[in-house]
């Protein structure tokens, strides 16, 4: 058998967990060789631009995606396990899984959709639509993109509260703000950190750092309480959460006397991107065009 395309992994790997097992991807990609995909021992050592073997990274997004769709979890560190929701499409003795088919769950469609509104139709006119070199290279760079910040939400999400505000803390430094202040772990008044707004350290701003899953959205009372805690010789303050705020706390924000920044998981995750915190370049690519200037000496 051929080399298989991502979406070909995904009812194989549905297949290999439907025990219940929970297998690291490592031990997945060994059970899915074994059992369902015969390579050759070329096809075994082809690579990717990343380093990893061309079948491992798309067992990978095979993962991503149905993850996506709320058929697998990553119930441990780099480990899957099915779902209720797997052995459901596993029981129903369904021949293939596809993008097409993933469609059906609304996970998956925000997930396509990057954040932006779209419906279920402008994704699929988007799958069979005829695009440019440049556009497929634009389209997949923000696959990876839109992958990157949701995988590095839920790290977010799943890491130590207090490693959480170092993180914040040590974005805002990268992002360009002066020396940072830890507060203490307990009896902190509401503030998380204490961050210079320039180099010099000539006025303060409070940081306030929330670890909320999605659903739990950031309520009034919390803006209320941490402008509370804010002294009267510091009149800015940064609120961050993984999560994102309610109306009722968007506008006790604006309306405050004090100068009050949201930023919620979305927004966290792009500053993160764009200032290399908690992320790593793994691959760079130039793309070159013709010099046009160069052949007009001729």
């Amino acid at each position: 058998m051929s080399m298989p395309k991502f979406d070909e992994t995904m009812l194989p790997i549905l297949k290999v967990l439907q025990s219940g097992k929970i297998l690291t991807m490592q031990e997945l990609s060994v059970e899915l060789q074994l059992n369902y995909f015969d390579l050759t021992e070329e096809e075994k050592k082809e690579t990717v631009s990343n380093g990893y073997s061309r079948f491992f990274d798309r067992v990978s997004w095979g993962r991503t995606y149905l993850k996506k769709a709320g058929l697998l979890e990553q119930p441990e560190r780099s480990r899957v396990k099915i779902t209720k929701e797997g052995i459901k499409v596993i029981s129903s003795e369904i021949k293939a899984i596809d993008v097409n088919f993933l469609n059906h769950y609304p996970s998956f469609i925000a997930f396509l959709a990057g954040g932006k509104q779209k419906t279920k139709e402008e994704i699929g006119e988007a799958v069979i639509k005829q695009f440019s070199p440049q556009d497929m290279i634009d389209i997949g760079f923000q696959d990876i993109q839109d992958t990157l910040k949701s995988d590095l939400l839920e790290k977010l999400c799943n890491t130590n509260p207090y490693f959480f505000e170092k993180v914040v803390l040590i974005l805002f430094q990268k992002m360009g703000y002066g020396d940072f202040q830890e507060t203490p772990k307990s009896g902190d008044g509401g503030i998380d950190g204490i961050i210079s707004q320039d180099k010099l350290g000539l006025e303060k701003i409070y940081i306030q750092a929330k670890r909320y899953s999605d659903d739990n959205k950031v309520r009034e009372p919390a803006i209320r309480n941490f402008i509370g805690a804010m002294s009267r010789d510091v009149s800015k303050g940064i609120f961050v959460t993984t999560s994102n705020f309610d109306e009722a706390a968007v506008k006790k924000a604006k309306d405050a006397n004090h100068k009050i920044i949201l930023i919620d998981g979305e927004k966290l995750t792009e500053l993160m991107i764009k200032n290399s915190v908690g992320v790593q370049i793994k691959t760079s690519y130039d793309v070159k065009e013709l010099d046009n200037d160069f052949f007009e000496q001729s």
